[in-house]
């Protein structure tokens, strides 16, 4: 039985993904303003590094969010900002000592929001970063990703998943259920890679 959720429901799982994704940084801003309000200049460098980084952050998740699940246009055409704005987004999580390192080489543009989408997915499966490769062949895209340290039950979900089994309808995997209902309208197949590693193929 597959996974089919209404418009509605999945963009209630969406919301909430992108709301849980960007409030712990937004409430770091919220504290660094109230440090200021208060006027005490010993935290000056504290609160300069918390609105830097935070901000930071803010900026690339939002822009990654709206190209990965807005309305189309003209960005996603721009293949070198797709892979920038990508990149951009593994940066912000897990730290600077397990970074997630990208490689994207598309040749469509309208396979731009699907990578997107797919990056994220298996960008959730890390605990202590890795790489992620995102590449076309004929009549296939593949996405690939490699690191030691994976998150097995997460894994497991995504490949229960894309084989039709149901899964708790959370806002963890928004990205899972959106991908998969822009595919079954675009008629296109997604499938699971384990030969090498663990990913997911486009078709």
């Amino acid at each position: 039985m597959e996974n089919i959720l209404s418009a509605s429901e999945i963009s209630e799982l969406v919301c909430t993904r992108i709301s849980h994704d960007l409030i712990g940084n937004i409430g770091a801003v919220s504290n660094a303003v109230e440090l200021l309000e208060e006027g005490d200049m010993d935290f000056m460098g504290d609160i300069r590094s918390i609105l830097k980084v935070s901000s930071g952050v803010l900026t690339a998740r939002l822009k990654f969010f709206r190209m990965a699940f807005g309305v189309d246009n003209a960005n996603l055409e721009k293949l070198d900002l797709v892979e920038k704005t990508t990149a951009d987004y593994l940066k912000t999580l897990g730290n600077a000592n397990y970074p997630i390192k990208l490689v994207m080489k598309l040749k469509s543009w309208q396979l731009s929001k699907m990578a997107m989408l797919s990056v994220m997915i298996l960008a959730d499966t890390f605990i202590k970063g890795g790489n992620i490769e995102v590449r076309e062949e004929t009549g296939r895209l593949l996405i690939l990703a490699a690191g030691e340290n994976r998150s097995i039950e997460k894994i497991g979900i995504i490949t229960d998943a894309v084989k039709g089994k149901l899964i708790e309808r959370t806002a963890q995997y928004a990205p899972m259920f959106y991908l998969q209902n822009l595919l079954n309208r675009l008629k296109l197949k997604l499938g699971i890679i384990e030969d090498s590693g663990f990913g997911l193929y486009i078709e």
